[in-house]
């Protein structure tokens, strides 16, 4: 009977010794709020450092849109100026990117506030590479940040390799070469299968020890682009990355696009002119090319109308 109460008293004991543990607690957690009270916050979001801009995003696409997107629209005729295409085959872009890449979609952020909309993140890549500007550039008409544009450009030139690579950047086949031919026929090329051609494209940010070799004939760093169009601007052949120091030959020399057919695994390819018969194609170059029987190049010095005219087309 006697150990009832010593039981209840221990049991006593703990709750108090707990309560007053409690009550140390909350006066430490009001303390600590009291002193935080005074301080400004440094930062706001999640990102230590980061200032948020009130862009107006919203108006930003409204107005995008109302310049070249809506019908009629304030810049109709320049549309395919300043996006080096038309507006349909621009739309099909978007929508093939969308589809590819969840990141273009518009959507609401944690707050409830609408992100960007796809027109606005892939009108910015376009300007990017386009026009070479800078990525903060785009930011007062497009009302888009620096760091978001620079995502956007990346996951642009991604999902437009994965979805339009397979198909457009690669070598043509059987039905790609009669399309080719008869093209070029069309315009008094028989046998004609492309342009080619090397490009100088500028390197702003090429590193010291590499200076020497990047620097070319035009006295700047540069990388040089080998490509092949046709007339419809389909470029079905493109090798990049070789230093500006090389010429057009030197270019050649290392370029696979003549692989196929050194092999003996090109496809076929038969054209009459004047009554011979021919089985490999030509490509249009200019003067600095090596005289092989696929280059078809301008005459330097024409005489007579027939040769003038020649080398002007």
């Amino acid at each position: 009977m006697n150990r009832f109460p010593n039981i209840l008293g221990e049991i006593l004991n703990v709750e108090e010794e707990d309560n007053d543990d409690l009550d140390m607690l909350y006066a430490a957690t009001r303390r600590s709020e009291g002193s935080s009270q005074g301080q400004i916050r440094r930062h706001r979001g999640s990102v230590p450092g980061h200032r948020i801009v009130n862009r107006d995003r919203v108006e930003g696409h409204e107005r995008l849109y109302r310049d070249y997107f809506v019908t009629p629209c304030v810049y109709e005729s320049l549309f395919q100026r300043r996006f080096r295409m038309n507006r349909p085959l621009f739309l099909r872009i978007v929508n093939e990117v969308e589809q590819y890449d969840p990141y273009f979609i518009q959507r609401t952020d944690a707050v409830g506030v609408l992100d960007l909309s796809s027109l606005q993140k892939i009108t910015a890549a376009y300007r990017i590479l386009a026009y070479g500007t800078p990525a903060n550039s785009v930011d007062e008409y497009i009302r888009i940040g620096e760091s978001t544009a620079i995502e956007s450009l990346r996951r642009f030139v991604k999902a437009v390799i994965a979805m339009f690579g397979d198909h457009y950047l690669r070598s043509p086949n059987n039905i790609d070469i009669a399309r080719l031919l008869q093209m070029g026929e069309q315009h008094g090329f028989p046998g004609m299968l492309g342009s080619i051609d090397c490009m100088h494209w500028k390197w702003k940010n090429c590193p010291t020890a590499w200076q020497g070799m990047y620097t070319g004939h035009c006295h700047e760093l540069t990388i040089i682009l080998e490509a092949v169009a046709s007339q419809d601007l389909w470029i079905w052949h493109a090798f990049f990355g070789l230093p500006g120091s090389l010429n057009d030959i030197n270019v050649l020399d290392r370029s696979p696009v003549f692989a196929l057919l050194a092999n003996g695994r090109a496809p076929p390819i038969n054209y009459i002119i004047n009554g011979h018969e021919y089985r490999m194609g030509d490509y249009l170059a200019d003067g600095i090319y090596p005289n092989w029987s696929t280059f078809v190049k301008t005459i330097p010095c024409p005489q007579g109308l027939k040769k003038k005219h020649f080398a002007k087309a």
